[in-house]
């Protein structure tokens, strides 16, 4: 099988030599934010996928019961009115304290009286979530993302470039703001190796770039079928050649409510594999529907939903659908910010290998009060609850469901 080799570091070498003949004799800003949050928690009992477990918890007991959960340093430097510089880097512990980007990307928005066009070129995630608008894609409403967007901040990135078309309100006098979007991409082939052979997760671990993660030691994979993909998932790989893209529509009213609708296909093949590093790309599309309402100045109404297909294999042996959605509800008073979400997530197995089930089925509670101490200090404590079924769990003599009610106690410090 012929593997294109476009890997990230050259997309975002390319875009930075490009910039570079935009940016000479022009003054040069330079803007750095950063973020630590120290936890404690309490730990499942059953070892952490990220440690070839089949716990669903992020913490487990190999996990420090206080320490530094992550560290985000985002840096920008505007080059001209119109060209900038992005990046995002993430200090995460588990398992084995790992330093990378998240983002880094080229951006171009000149100015404009009408209509205003921008784009973006490199690596960075698609605008998707209205539940992670905080500094690295975080969240400002829980500790914890939702399985959705866990998943997203897992497998699911795009390198390549991303146009945008706006008509701003303000511009137009009028009460709408509606923007198109579209990009094309490469080096997302394996995204929906986790669903398959893991499922849905709520947690707050964003996948670093050229990383692997892994799973559980999954029984069919030892199969004659599958004999060729690793126990791990390394979903910025390339893998096909192939072009994926994506289309998305951003409408908001007045500021108070937000909707975006955003179609994905990484365009995979699925019978291509790459035999050193034992990853296969997956055939993975999925539509995305967001939605904020600002119900009051202080209260805020968020949910969103995915639904979509994944598949990998000579003639889609593993065929998977899949579906999720949550929905929250956050408040603030004062200096006090307390939120609520509730979700569900299900993957639903097509194919007729029995000898791989890979239907699950994850459902959530999370809780969380916060109190802003200062410009730089946020404190919080959060409560949540996983109801998690596997299929593949009987396969390994495991019992098919699980429950976990966990506590996690941040601080968190933003410079």
């Amino acid at each position: 099988m012929i593997q294109t080799n476009m890997s990230k570091s050259v997309v975002i070498a390319v875009a930075l030599v490009q910039l570079s003949q935009f940016a000479q004799a022009q003054q040069v800003t330079a803007k750095l934010h950063g973020l630590v949050e120290f936890t404690a928690t309490t730990h499942s009992e059953e070892r952490a996928w990220l440690r070839k477990g089949w716990g669903v918890a992020r913490f487990d007991t190999d996990s420090d019961t206080f320490g530094i959960s992550r560290a985000v340093l985002s840096g920008r430097m505007d080059f001209s009115s119109a060209w900038s510089a992005h990046a995002v880097a993430h200090y995460v512990p588990d398992p084995d304290h790992k330093i990378g980007f998240t983002e880094a990307f080229i951006q171009y928005q000149p100015l404009a009286q009408g209509y205003q066009f921008s784009s973006r070129v490199g690596g960075f995630y698609p605008r998707m979530s209205l539940e992670n608008p905080a500094l690295g894609w975080s969240s400002p409403y829980t500790f914890s993302y939702s399985g959705l967007n866990a998943w997203l901040g897992e497998e699911v990135r795009t390198f390549g470039a991303e146009f945008e078309l706006k008509r701003a309100a303000r511009r137009f006098r009028s009460k709408h703001d509606v923007s198109l979007i579209g990009a094309l991409f490469k080096g997302n082939d394996p995204a929906g190796t986790l669903l398959a052979w893991r499922g849905f997760v709520p947690h707050d671990r964003q996948t670093v770039f050229n990383e692997r993660i892994a799973f559980a030691r999954v029984k069919a994979l030892y199969a004659r079928q599958l004999r060729f993909q690793g126990q791990y998932v390394e979903p910025f790989s390339e893998i096909d050649g192939r072009f994926g893209h994506y289309v998305g529509v951003h409408w908001s009213y007045l500021k108070r409510h937000s909707l975006r609708v955003y179609w994905y296909d990484n365009n995979g093949d699925p019978g291509a594999l790459n035999y050193v590093t034992k990853q296969y790309a997956w055939d993975s599309k999925f539509w995305s529907l967001a939605w904020r309402s600002k119900v009051s100045a202080e209260t805020q109404f968020i949910a969103q939903a995915l639904y979509g297909n994944t598949a990998m294999g000579p003639r889609r042996g593993v065929d998977n659908d899949f579906y999720s959605w949550y929905m929250m509800l956050s408040h603030t008073f004062g200096d006090y910010r307390i939120s609520g979400r509730v979700e569900q997530s299900k993957v639903m197995d097509k194919d007729s290998w029995t000898f791989d089930p890979n239907a699950s089925l994850t459902q959530g509670i999370t809780l969380n009060l916060s109190k802003t101490i200062s410009e730089a200090w946020q404190v919080g404590a959060e409560f949540q609850f996983i109801g998690y079924e596997a299929e593949s769990r009987p396969v390994a003599y495991l019992p098919l469901g699980l429950h976990e009610q966990l506590w996690r106690f941040s601080a968190q410090y933003q410079f």
